[in-house]
């Protein structure tokens, strides 16, 4: 039913769904998990669920994502770091497994929250198979295994529908590299003649566009073949409008929300 989008998701696969692999691996999670995540946010980093307020890739609530060990604050908000969130969702799934030893139930906690999944196994009789405890899932959870299967054939099969992917507007090559002083995107993309939108994108966690390295290390992800200037022109960047930028985004963001 909606083409369009679907054509956007598969454009987002080839730069998202490589790093979630690598990640979930390293958990010894299977990667057929990231389907999830098509279901979740559509490959989208910054969704935010009206309704829940649930946030990033992985559609972490506030107080698990902070469980889970990201920060959330004004300024910074991990749940839209695709790597961080990936990283936070293998360890959340990898305590649901924990909990159930099977993958179906799994899936199912992750939407609805372990409690439910409890409260419908020990409704049917303390019934551990997904379809045996259907019946007593919440209606959006019912749906969502069968979302699953679909997201996964569609991944697989879209060919067979005549659906093509749409160009990705981000670049597939990308390196990361740690910032320990304060600096804003805008100050990088105005030296560097990097377009903001796409500095946004490969950044989504930053919500002001001011990166608080003097707080932490933070990082920033840039297109491969721009790494090597920015170490060259760190300083520029930082001293270039910084009382403009930085003051302007301090002001904007509260540190202690």
């Amino acid at each position: 039913k909606q083409r369009d989008k679907f054509a956007a998701v598969l454009g987002l696969m080839d730069y998202y769904f490589p790093m979630i692999e690598d990640v979930f691996d390293s958990y010894g999670l299977p990667t057929e998990l990231k389907y999830m995540a098509v279901i979740e946010s559509a490959l989208n980093p910054n969704a935010v669920n009206r309704y829940s307020g649930a946030t990033g890739l992985w559609q972490f609530m506030y107080s698990t994502g902070r469980m889970y060990g990201l920060t959330i604050n004004s300024i910074v908000d991990e749940r839209r770091s695709p790597v961080k969130s990936t990283h936070a969702a293998a360890r959340y799934l990898k305590d649901l497994y924990k909990i159930y030893n099977d993958w179906i139930l799994v899936i199912a906690a992750y939407n609805c929250g372990p409690g439910n999944v409890n409260k419908a196994i020990r409704r049917s009789g303390n019934k551990k198979d997904y379809w045996d405890i259907f019946y007593r899932l919440p209606r959006e959870t019912r749906g969502y295994i069968p979302q699953y299967v679909a997201a996964a054939y569609a991944v697989n099969y879209y060919t067979d529908h005549n659906i093509r992917p749409l160009p990705l507007n981000i670049p597939l090559s990308t390196d990361t590299i740690m910032v320990n002083k304060d600096i804003h995107l805008t100050q990088i993309s105005e030296v560097m003649k990097i377009p903001h939108g796409e500095l946004r994108a490969l950044n989504p966690q930053y919500r002001t566009g001011l990166i608080p390295g003097s707080s932490k290390p933070q990082a920033l992800t840039l297109p491969l073949s721009h790494l090597g200037d920015f170490i060259d022109l760190n300083d520029t960047i930082r001293s270039y409008k910084s009382d403009v930028y930085l003051n302007k985004a301090t002001q904007i963001a509260d540190p202690a929300r």
